[in-house]
């Protein structure tokens, strides 16, 4: 009775295993780091743009008082109601502004790329590969941390978008930092080297 043994084969005959085991020797790589993260997902913050916002507030408000100033405070005749109901509208409006160019625009920020998209009825959305970034830049001002928001703007060599900022970011300061990381992390991987000629 044999059995075969894969140390008992032939000279010049090599056990089966072995070319699968000699193949992934001669091929070594690294495991596939493509799981996407998402750091931010959503619009600017209102209360990013405080002097838009109030601003036009007052400009509304005026409008939509102005037919009850012009017969109350200056006496004059009331104008005519479908007169007063459209200062009323626009007056409205005028304060619904600034939420909806804030709305407009919205941001999503991976440990790969930032889509950025704007637009209220049609859409638009530029994709910026995190490789192709140079620098980022962070900004926050007095009133920016007083109501919890600040801006990073992204400098590439993307060609047609190359500043991109982003206003109105919640909790930024953390945001910055791991999207700082990430960029340097993203250009290691593909061999991405920045030489600064002086």
């Amino acid at each position: 009775m044999t059995t075969s043994d894969p140390r008992r084969q032939p000279p010049g005959v090599a056990p089966s295993a072995a070319p699968a085991a000699s193949a992934s020797e001669e091929r070594p790589h690294r495991p596939a780091d493509d799981k996407e993260e998402v750091y931010y997902e959503g619009s600017p913050m209102v209360r990013g743009e405080v002097g838009m916002f109030m601003l036009w507030s007052v400009i509304g408000v005026v409008v939509l008082l102005a037919p009850f100033l012009w017969h109350f405070v200056f006496g004059k005749d009331w104008w005519p109601w479908y007169v007063v109901v459209a200062a009323v509208a626009v007056g409205l409006l005028l304060m619904v502004i600034p939420i909806l160019v804030v709305k407009q625009f919205r941001y999503r920020i991976s440990n790969y790329r930032i889509d950025f998209e704007r637009g209220l009825l049609g859409k638009k959305i530029e994709t910026m590969e995190l490789w192709h970034v140079d620098d980022v830049e962070f900004q926050q001002s007095f009133f920016d941390r007083v109501m919890g928001v600040g801006q990073i703007t992204v400098f590439s060599n993307d060609k047609t978008t190359p500043r991109l900022e982003l206003k109105g970011l919640p909790n930024p300061r953390p945001l910055f930092e791991s999207l700082k990381q990430r960029i340097i992390a993203v250009k290691r991987q593909r061999g991405v080297i920045k030489m600064d000629v002086g």
